[in-house]
């Protein structure tokens, strides 16, 4: 457990926050302009494997025509099926996992944004002190203890606080949200399946502008700006 401990903070929460603080240093103390920009640069690393992605689900969803007929042909052998699905799959240069992989690679990345935007944005200046220890020393920037506590209002915002508002942010994130997803869908000639992605198309987008009435408004920004770059 350590060495993971280790390899998560040293790859992962260290070079976004020693990021986040650069930028914060470098845009004129301005949190929110330093938020907007990480995204941007986490969404340009990663793009190559949404771009992946994006390629697989399209080609998956090409192939739904020919699934349901080797479903309907086999109906009464399981075997069959999988054994003509893996074929159609090989023949079509389509990997199910492929749909998945980038996915499952981009969730430490955000799980790793939210941690360090705890550990700066959303911290009490007490709470401050263990932050210069996660800091490289060979930056050429300000030292955190020139610049703690850190400023964290941005435009009718304060990042470590709810959208005052209680209305704004929820409903950007919504919308982009629920845009982003309708772009990527892929309509499916199943019933069953098309209304569970209806479903899921305002039930995920729901779920996310709920939570963003009470997590701290920063965390809103980021996923409102996610969601705008890759729309």
């Amino acid at each position: 457990m350590e060495a993971i401990s280790f390899l998560w903070t040293e790859l992962i929460i260290r070079p976004m926050l020693n990021s986040l603080v650069v930028l914060y240093t470098m845009l004129f103390s301005n949190m929110g302009l330093a938020i907007i920009v990480l995204t941007a640069l986490i969404r340009l690393i990663t793009m190559p494997l949404t771009l992946k992605q994006l390629r697989q689900m399209r080609a998956m969803s090409a192939l739904q025509p020919k699934l349901k007929e080797i479903q309907d042909r086999y109906a009464r052998d399981r075997s069959r099926i999988s054994q003509e699905t893996m074929r159609l799959y090989r023949e079509a240069g389509v990997n199910p996992i492929g749909c998945l992989g980038p996915m499952v690679v981009q969730m430490p990345v955000l799980i790793g944004l939210f941690r360090v935007l705890i550990q700066t944005v959303f911290s009490k200046p007490d709470d401050l002190v263990g932050l210069s220890e996660k800091l490289y020393s060979w930056i050429p920037v300000a030292p955190i203890h020139s610049a703690a506590p850190l400023n964290s209002n941005f435009l009718w915002l304060d990042l470590a606080q709810s959208d005052p508002t209680n209305i704004i942010m929820p409903v950007l994130v919504f919308a982009t949200t629920w845009i982003q997803q309708k772009m990527t869908m892929q309509p499916n000639p199943d019933p069953r399946q098309a209304g569970n992605q209806a479903m899921m198309l305002w039930l995920m987008p729901l779920m996310i502008a709920f939570f963003s009435f009470t997590l701290p408004s920063g965390l809103a920004l980021y996923w409102t700006a996610s969601n705008v770059l890759g729309i």
